[in-house]
């Protein structure tokens, strides 16, 4: 089980269709893929990466072109400086280039703003994945644990059974009083109700399981029991912690975000630098004038054809402060991206150190209570031999059948715990 419920996770496999049994890792792969915050982490993926490429467009020149027609109807100053009524029509066109030359590194820095916080969101969305895979196996273990104190319930009621149908045989033999008989039949309907109880428990985890998975019901769904492993070791808090730090992507989203907050103070000052770019141009016009002569219009294209270029230069002296309180918002950023990555780092130590005490007491817990277990059958395996010979109660059969089901239960429970904690600091220490 050690390497069973580690990150195989994230690789592909087959996905059962309903009414087949799912394993742990079809079950992860299945809720990666389909998990609702999954999709959405990796649709801001694809928005980061459209916002590198918009940042890197930056670079490029920009080409346009243009044309307009216009009249003019009614009085009009003429070249007379006198008013007239006269009807004009006006047609241009041109077509303009501007190719940035220097952008005051603001391009440079946007670009690498941009690669910055696509690194963050990526991580992100890897610890999306991470999230979801460790609530995955919970949830798996969960309807696990409830299948095994449903079984032993189901052996609960066969016992009670058994008793209720020894009872009766014996009061209508009058070896008894009718009351045994009755203790029997409540303790049969007893038991009857805590394997109810159980099986609708097994459902609910079932239904817990089944949305993480984003399926629509749990009609012919079901899980396949894990591999037995003795082999698990509670590993040292301090040694997963180191190693969860160098891979763990709600780790490493922090850090990006760090880089991705410098990288925006680092765009923020850009506002301070000059830029330069060049322009070139060139286009022509028509004029037309009612009632009095006019070139053609091949002519008037020809003779009114020009073109242009230049340079334009743009030295920022006031802006308003606008550059100063840019910069000072970045760095606002910058601190509470130090503040996230604490908090990050912290509770990832706590995670980690409560898993290891967990599973520590876990393993103590399981030690004893198979202990506990043992003994707590052979005293009832005692007490049904004494019962069946009528040197015991009903009542002390009870109670010690009882205190062996309380037993086994806490077995099965502190078995599970053990299992998940164990898992959780394996999933903490490896590389996904």
């Amino acid at each position: 089980m050690k390497h069973l419920l580690i990150y195989t996770a994230m690789t592909l496999g087959a996905i059962p269709v309903m009414g087949e049994t799912w394993n742990l890792d079809q079950c992860i792969n299945h809720a990666v893929e389909h998990n609702i915050s999954i999709k959405s982490r990796q649709n801001d993926v694809a928005s980061s990466r459209q916002s590198v490429t918009d940042a890197k467009s930056r670079y490029l020149p920009t080409l346009s072109a243009n044309a307009g027609q216009s009249w003019n109807l009614g009085r009009g100053l003429t070249a007379e400086n006198t008013y007239a009524d006269r009807n004009t029509s006006n047609f241009q066109w041109g077509a303009s280039f501007n190719l940035p030359l220097f952008s005051g590194m603001s391009t440079t820095r946007q670009v690498a703003y941009a690669k910055a916080n696509l690194a963050t969101v990526t991580e992100q969305y890897e610890a999306a994945k991470e999230d979801i895979t460790l609530n995955v196996i919970t949830a798996y273990l969960q309807v696990l644990y409830c299948k095994e104190l449903h079984e032993v319930a189901a052996g609960q009621v066969e016992l009670s059974e058994y008793e209720f149908t020894r009872r009766s045989s014996l009061l209508e033999a009058g070896k008894i009083p009718e009351i045994d008989m009755l203790e029997a039949k409540s303790q049969l309907a007893q038991d009857e109700l805590n394997k109810i109880q159980t099986e609708n428990d097994i459902r609910l985890a079932l239904v817990d399981l089944a949305q993480l998975l984003e399926l629509d019901d749990i009609n012919g769904f079901d899980i396949m029991p894990l591999a037995d492993d003795s082999s698990m070791l509670t590993m040292n808090p301090d040694d997963v912690y180191e190693a969860a730090l160098q891979h763990n992507h709600t780790i490493l989203a922090a850090r990006s975000g760090i880089i991705a907050s410098e990288k925006n103070i680092s765009l923020a000052k850009t506002g301070y630098i000059p830029t330069l770019n060049f322009n070139a141009g060139l286009g022509s016009s028509y004029y037309k004038i009612s009632g009095l002569p006019n070139d053609g219009f091949g002519r008037q294209m020809k003779n009114n054809y020009s073109t242009y270029f230049g340079f334009s230069l743009n030295i920022p002296i006031f802006d308003a402060l606008n550059t100063r309180n840019s910069i000072n918002r970045a760095k606002v950023q910058n601190v509470t991206a130090r503040l996230q990555y604490d908090d990050a780092c912290q509770r990832l130590f706590k995670s980690i150190q409560q898993a290891y005490y967990q599973a520590d007491g876990a393993r103590h817990k399981l030690k004893a209570s198979e202990v506990a277990e043992d003994a707590a059958q052979k005293a009832f395996e005692a007490m049904r031999e004494k019962y069946n010979i009528g040197r015991a109660t009903p009542s002390e059969y009870e109670q010690s059948k009882t205190k062996a089901l309380r037993a086994t239960a806490e077995r099965i429970q502190a078995g599970y715990e053990l299992i998940l904690r164990t898992q959780v600091l394996e999933f903490y220490a490896t590389p996904h």
